[in-house]
């Protein structure tokens, strides 16, 4: 790492920023249902998130990584421009959205400008079409799951219950249970997020002729790790707010249930490679568990600001990433 060339530097700093930021989003998500449900306070869910940030990258293989980094954009167009662009207009919307108290989805943010950043430098072909469908399923299929299984679980549970005739205080019971579905999900969040970081500066590595072909050394883990688990000890206490009290009154039952479902999507992307969205799957499945109350509890005009939010990102930072990408070519003329 020492002897890396010059020009790589500040690409490194602006992926481990666009890590720090994503890590600030997936702690808002991990914790809210936890401190919505009075099952750990505001600091300690921090630390029990940034823990898990710590550790989920070590865990689950680099096949995020590899979407992000060789799967998207052709090897023609992995160039510094390209990625600085991209990673420019990411950290800008990310960063406006986190004030705005939006959970934007940090993988939507990163495909927008990669995108963007390749088709305006190197033509429409420098879009790999097998990697973006698989990003576009991943990214459209997994709220919609999420919902369905956050539904499904909470369901099953309610009808367990009452086959059973629980008592009430068996609200406590699922309010300590979040506790370890919590840890789950945010091992398995944190490896499919803190990859992105990971690809990003390959990518850098490879743009400069630092790697002669797209692997993840040891130290890209670990470093993506620690910025990753540094974001999360500052989450965005806005984006806490909306996902966990603005739907609708958030119990012990739904936060067990969304969480666990959660866990169960983002697992099963991140084995297949799909860059999940922490924000789409989390406020998915916690829309999902409402449901299964009743829908009339949800508060829709929330839904669908956030949901407003989510469709317009991938072309909001790809017309910020052309920009960039034209700016830079105009001042090298």
């Amino acid at each position: 790492m020492l002897s890396l060339p010059l020009p790589v530097v500040p690409l490194i700093l602006l992926a481990l920023l666009y890590g720090f930021l994503n890590g600030r989003s997936y702690a808002a998500n991990i914790v809210a249902p936890l401190i919505s449900t009075h099952a750990l306070n505001y600091r300690r869910a921090l630390w029990l998130a940034a823990l898990a940030a710590l550790v989920g990258p070590f865990l689950y293989g680099v096949a995020v990584a590899e979407t992000v980094g060789r799967g998207l954009i052709a090897i023609q167009a992995i160039t510094l421009p390209v990625v600085y662009a991209a990673l420019l207009a990411a950290n800008f919307w990310n960063t406006v959205a986190q004030r705005l108290g939006f959970p934007t989805s940090t993988s939507h943010s990163l495909a927008g400008g990669l995108i963007g950043a390749a088709w305006i430098g190197y033509g429409r072909h420098a879009v790999l079409m097998g990697g973006l469908i698989k990003i576009v399923l991943a990214l459209l299929l997994s709220p919609v799951l999420s919902l369905l299984v956050g539904f499904a679980t909470a369901r099953a549970i309610y009808g367990l219950a009452w086959a059973f005739h629980a008592p009430p205080r068996i609200n406590r019971w699922f309010q300590r249970g979040q506790l370890p579905v919590a840890v789950a999900l945010g091992l398995a969040h944190s490896s499919n997020d803190a990859q992105k970081t990971m690809g990003l500066i390959v990518l850098g590595l490879v743009a400069t002729d630092s790697l002669d072909r797209f692997y993840v050394p040891f130290w890209v883990i670990a470093l993506s790790a620690l910025v990753f688990a540094a974001g999360s000890l500052f989450g965005s206490q806005r984006t806490i707010r909306t996902v966990g009290g603005k739907f609708y009154h958030i119990r012990p039952i739904h936060g067990f249930s969304a969480q666990a479902a959660s866990t169960v999507i983002t697992l099963g992307a991140g084995l297949l490679g799909g860059p999940v969205s922490t924000s789409h799957v989390v406020s998915s499945a916690l829309v999902g568990a409402g449901s299964a109350d009743r829908v009339q509890m949800i508060r829709w005009n929330v839904a669908e600001r956030i949901v407003f939010s989510w469709f317009v990102t991938v072309p909001v930072v790809a017309f910020i990433a052309v920009m960039l990408y034209e700016t830079w070519q105009v001042m090298i003329r």
